[in-house]
């Protein structure tokens, strides 16, 4: 069936407001922000010769060490995220944000963006998806950004 199906490189959370965002960034729980990058992190704690191997980036992972946060941070930069709020009826349902790290369990979203998204904050939830391939990372740049789908196609 069409529901209930796992989706690797996504996560769920419930929102929270906030302002002090720009409208292209959305704020990533630690968290979810380690389990969305892990493979990203890896690679990159191998490179820097932070570590030797996966077993050792996985736990320097787990440990939660400093170098972590910097290269998670850096990873991070390079890689836009998809927010959806079900259900998705139209194409602002789901829109694309440079995610940063916030503090606290809870997805951060600047106000301005929820009413694409029908969205408030008494306990909604979304969803996070991160593209992979260089071609959905271009086009969630170009065409699915937040600052770009600020007016509804509809109404203006």
């Amino acid at each position: 069936t069409l529901l209930g199906k796992r989706v690797d490189y996504s996560g769920r959370s419930v929102i929270v407001v906030g302002p002090s965002l720009s409208l292209h960034r959305c704020g990533l729980p630690r968290e979810i922000a380690i389990e969305l990058f892990q493979t990203f992190l890896i690679r990159g704690l191998i490179r820097q010769r932070v570590a030797s191997n996966i077993g050792i980036a996985k736990s320097k992972i787990r440990e939660k060490e400093p170098i972590v946060w910097e290269i998670l941070q850096e990873v991070m930069q390079g890689h836009p995220v998809l927010l959806n709020r079900a259900p998705t009826l139209h194409r602002l349902g789901i829109q694309a944000f440079q995610p940063i790290l916030v503090e606290g369990r809870a997805i951060c979203l600047h106000p301005l963006v929820c009413k694409g998204f029908n969205a408030d904050f008494d306990g909604d939830q979304m969803a996070v998806h991160v593209p992979l391939s260089l071609e959905a990372q271009a086009e969630a740049r170009l065409l699915m950004f937040s600052h770009m789908n600020l007016l509804s196609p509809a109404i203006g």
